[in-house]
């Protein structure tokens, strides 16, 4: 599988999260029918079949964090440890985004550091929200300074926004809901500075940035008015040089507007899998086979990205 695909944006459902999960309430996690099944042999035998040579595992929406520090906490060792197991496991086929208890500061500072220093993670993964809670928030600036000093790299995933109720319409969250919660959640990150004060961070955004490429140009141009911008963001330079993967429906249309905001060099194959069907996924990625060079520049892309990963199937 060494000329195979590095997936970015691939989930991870151990038994015992699942069981966490539905017992806070998300056994239909933002209005999905249910959470999928995981098993890591499984989740390689996808790959195979699909031609993915190493997958990130992450843990997806709904997070770990369901209201109690101590239990969040606890939670994300858990599952990082598991995760820890999958890489271990199946060396070459997986690496590992680590779940954090955000928005628990001391945790989640606490989790970076047993993950980069125990468990040897390839980064780690931060939803968009927690309980309303949003990235760029004043209050998590003690966490991306420690992601800084890491020189981590960060997987933004969406997850419901805090007004879900009001908005989705009664429709699944994911349709649209996460779109429109990554595009918010990276709006605050570069307007507050976050991206621009932590330049050892590399950011890796889902969804090819969502509606981020469409609104660029008026959130900056809504910088002249707005008196509390952080003096260090420059809005399309910032947004320019966060990395963005491809899951989802980028081609035909998305693709393009992404590529008006970056360069190919900041884009990563995605899958979703498991929460997006294996079938789903191969056309996906059929589609973007078909879309010029793109396709092929991914995999070289993505091993710049973690140069010194050791995760990652051999070239």
């Amino acid at each position: 599988m060494s000329n195979g695909r590095i997936d970015v944006h691939s989930h991870f459902l151990p038994d015992f999260y699942r069981a966490a999960a539905a017992a806070a309430g998300h056994a239909q996690p933002d209005g999905i029918a249910e959470l999928p099944a995981w098993t890591a042999a499984g989740h390689v035998a996808v790959m195979d079949r699909l031609g993915i040579a190493t997958s990130l595992l992450s843990i997806s929406s709904p997070g770990v964090h369901f209201g109690d520090d101590g239990a969040a906490r606890a939670l994300a060792r858990q599952v990082n440890e598991e995760g820890q197991h999958a890489v271990e496991a199946h060396p070459g086929r997986f690496g590992l985004f680590a779940a954090l208890p955000a928005p628990d500061v001391d945790g989640s500072i606490a989790e970076i550091r047993y993950c980069y220093d125990h468990l040897g993670a390839d980064g780690v993964a931060l939803l968009t929200n927690v309980g309303g809670t949003y990235l760029g928030d004043p209050a998590l600036e003690p966490v991306f300074d420690e992601l800084d000093r890491r020189r981590a790299r960060v997987f933004v995933h969406p997850t419901s926004p805090a007004c879900w109720e009001s908005t989705s319409f009664g429709r699944p969250r994911p349709m649209i809901e996460f779109l429109f919660d990554t595009t918010r959640a990276v709006v605050n990150l570069v307007l507050n500075g976050t991206v621009a004060r932590h330049p050892g961070i590399e950011f890796v955004i889902a969804h090819a940035g969502a509606a981020l490429p469409v609104i660029a140009d008026r959130v900056a141009a809504f910088t002249i008015v707005l008196t509390d911008v952080d003096s260090e963001a420059d809005i399309i330079p910032d947004l320019a040089r966060l990395h963005y993967d491809l899951a989802g429906f980028p081609v035909p249309r998305q693709l393009d507007a992404i590529l008006a905001l970056t360069t190919l060099e900041h884009l990563h194959y995605g899958s979703d899998y498991p929460f997006t069907p294996e079938f789903i996924v191969e056309t996906g990625a059929q589609a973007l086979a078909n879309a010029g060079s793109v396709a092929s520049a991914l995999t070289g892309n993505t091993r710049q990205l973690f140069p010194d990963s050791r995760n990652l199937a051999a070239e």
